[in-house]
């Protein structure tokens, strides 16, 4: 973790966030007291798991044969 100023954090701000992104904890002190901390939101790895999936969902059955099997049911919330 890297503990930085207020002043030069607003000095260098994109520069703190790169490294944020890249996964580093950047701590924001004022007057030598740590007043907050900037952390990355997740990890890559545990991010956009549906932009990693290798196949595609294909529906093979019509919408109307799906929803057949419980059409007396479904008449009740309609």
């Amino acid at each position: 973790m890297t503990h930085v100023n207020a002043t030069e954090f607003r000095k260098h701000l994109f520069e703190y966030l790169d490294r944020v992104e890249s996964g580093e904890t950047i701590a924001i002190q004022r007057k030598n007291k740590e007043i907050g901390r900037i952390v990355p939101s997740e990890s890559p790895k545990s991010r956009d798991w549906q932009d990693r999936m290798t196949c595609k969902l294909e529906i093979l059955v019509d919408p109307d044969e799906l929803i057949k099997p419980i059409e007396g049911i479904w008449e009740d919330y309609i």
